[in-house]
């Protein structure tokens, strides 16, 4: 009887969309102030109308449903107005990796079929080497941000204002028919061949939006710093989970110590996000960087967990850490290290123990386990058997754009498999040891380099730390260290760093080589663990 006259009409379901926040708050909060960059501000009536125009001037040039329009921007507004714009018309957005050479951009212009191109002057340079290696012709617009201290050297037939300036303000869009229909194209880093294209939809923007949200415990008007770039995974759902909230964004087109103090200071941030790499800016400032700040900030922070020394500066700045854990294909944080209150009564190092486990499930994530990947069960949760962390939800990725072989090995068995090798621990979070490719494998003993890691952070003049398997006749492999060191703090030698690690970890697990020098990262500030295996590899 459930069954009967009881349909979905227009009435009673329409498909969910995160563009329904910018609706939203454009008619609750209209003269909030939504985005600001250097000089420019911007209320959320302004924002939603620039947004319907430049999807009004889009749809004028052709595009529409399914077309991908691709991004290769700064966290500029026109960044953050092209997340919502490009959806509005059933297209796809493609935000661009900038720190990508131009081969690579150029692969992504063709295997997403680009028919736009929006480019920040900044990177004209490589996006005019990508363009010649495209053998068709696409529409190509220059965002030239006033705000930027560059040379502005232009490549289309016109800039991001005049064109938004041919669109109609009272633009009718609509949601899309079906909530399963592609939002985003993102690509992956292609540290071991091309790139692969992750697909997101509607649904799980969405929810992966109001995920963050309830998570982070964030209350409405929220103060966003952009210290994470808007191009990787979407900016984490974050653009439209500060819609949803009414917040207002702070665009930060150079991230270091200064201009994130500055921002703080000057605009009272209360939420922040970004890799490792982020807190480093923060706690190693100047103190001619460093401003004075009376309220309290929130940091998520993603990829390697923050070592105690790191959690208890961080604490000391004022900054509340929440370690947060998911890859490209999970619409960004899909874990997160849920706090206990009762655990901020605890000394530091107690802390930093707990928040380096990942955590526990995103609400809009169904399902998080530690599996064992040949049996596909769950491995027992005692902390201490690996297994593979595998997601199931609606905050898992449609799958990769034209790879269909790849796209169902991920997904095998219901499970979109990650590649991290981890553990569950008896009440219910998940810790990660290492990438399945990480782990270093010595005398035939298992080694995480992970935990090698975080004993490094802890020695007082390391800033930054990598380790990875160097090959060894005798032991097949050993582990070999990289280290970034602080300014200012007595260097230590590679056999100081050495005793170091022998008096805080078992020996068989101590790095045999250290080696000093700045550490490549991607854009994210990820290290970029293969460049320094190949090194190990040559050394």
């Amino acid at each position: 009887m459930y069954e009967r006259a009881l349909d979905a009409v227009r009435a009673n379901y329409t498909p969910l969309s995160p563009n329904t926040f910018l609706k939203r708050v454009a008619r609750v909060y209209p003269d909030h102030p939504s985005v600001i960059h250097g000089a420019k501000r911007f209320t959320w009536r302004e924002t939603y109308a620039r947004t319907k125009k430049l999807a009004s001037a889009l749809s004028k040039r052709g595009i529409g449903h399914l077309d991908t329009v691709a991004i290769m921007g700064a966290n500029t507004p026109e960044m953050y107005e092209s997340i919502f714009a490009v959806p509005m018309l059933g297209a796809v957005i493609n935000t661009l990796n900038v720190r990508l050479d131009a081969e690579a951009i150029a692969f992504c212009l063709n295997h997403g079929e680009a028919k736009c191109l929006l480019t920040d002057t900044e990177f004209a340079p490589t996006v005019k080497a990508a363009l010649a290696l495209i053998d068709r012709d696409i529409l190509v617009i220059d965002i030239v941000d006033s705000e930027a201290d560059h040379k502005h050297v232009t490549l289309g037939e016109t800039d991001y204002e005049s064109l938004m300036a041919e669109g109609d303000e009272d633009f009718q869009w609509d949601l899309p028919k079906d909530e399963w229909q592609a939002i985003s194209l993102n690509y992956t880093s292609g540290t071991t061949g091309d790139p692969k294209g992750v697909v997101y939809h509607h649904r799980g923007a969405y929810l992966n939006a109001v995920s963050n949200a309830v998570g982070w415990n964030m209350a409405h008007h929220p103060v966003y710093l952009w210290t994470l770039p808007m191009f990787h995974c979407n900016g984490w759902c974050f653009p439209w989970t500060i819609a949803a909230l009414g917040g207002t964004n702070i665009c930060l087109r150079r991230v270091n110590s200064a201009t994130i103090y500055a921002a703080i200071a000057d605009h009272k941030v209360t939420h922040m996000c970004g890799a490792p790499i982020v807190m480093s800016f923060v706690v190693n400032a100047s103190d001619a960087e460093r401003k004075e700040f009376s309220h309290k900030v929130k940091f998520m922070a993603a990829a390697a967990p923050p070592p105690a020394a790191t959690l208890e500066a961080m604490q000391r700045h004022g900054i509340e850490v929440t370690h947060a854990y998911g890859l490209t294909e999970t619409y960004g944080p899909a874990v997160m290290c849920a706090w206990h209150p009762e655990w901020s009564d605890l000394p530091i190092e107690e802390q930093a123990r707990l928040n380096a486990r990942q955590g526990v499930p995103y609400h809009a994530l169904n399902d998080l386990q530690i599996i064992d990947p040949d049996t596909m069960q769950p491995v027992p949760a005692d902390g201490k058997t690996m297994g593979e962390a595998m997601f199931q939800g609606n905050i898992v990725m449609k799958g990769y754009l034209k790879n269909p072989g790849t796209t169902e090995k991920s997904l095998a068995g219901g499970w979109f498999h990650s590649g991290d090798l981890g553990v569950m621990h008896p009440d219910g979070y998940i810790e990660l040891k290492d990438r399945s490719k990480d782990i270093i494998i010595s005398g035939g003993e298992n080694i995480s380099s992970i935990e090698v890691e975080s004993v490094l952070y802890k020695h007082p003049a390391v800033m930054t730390a990598a380790v990875v398997a160097k090959p060894d006749d005798k032991w097949g492999e050993t582990p070999c260290a990289f280290v970034e060191l602080k300014a200012g703090v007595p260097a230590p030698t590679a056999d100081d760093i050495i005793q170091f690690c022998r008096d805080n970890l078992a020996h068989y697990k101590c790095p045999k080589t250290v080696v000093f020098g700045d550490l490549p990262k991607t854009s994210t500030g990820k290290i970029q663990k293969f460049k320094l295996r190949e090194a190990a590899a040559e050394a």
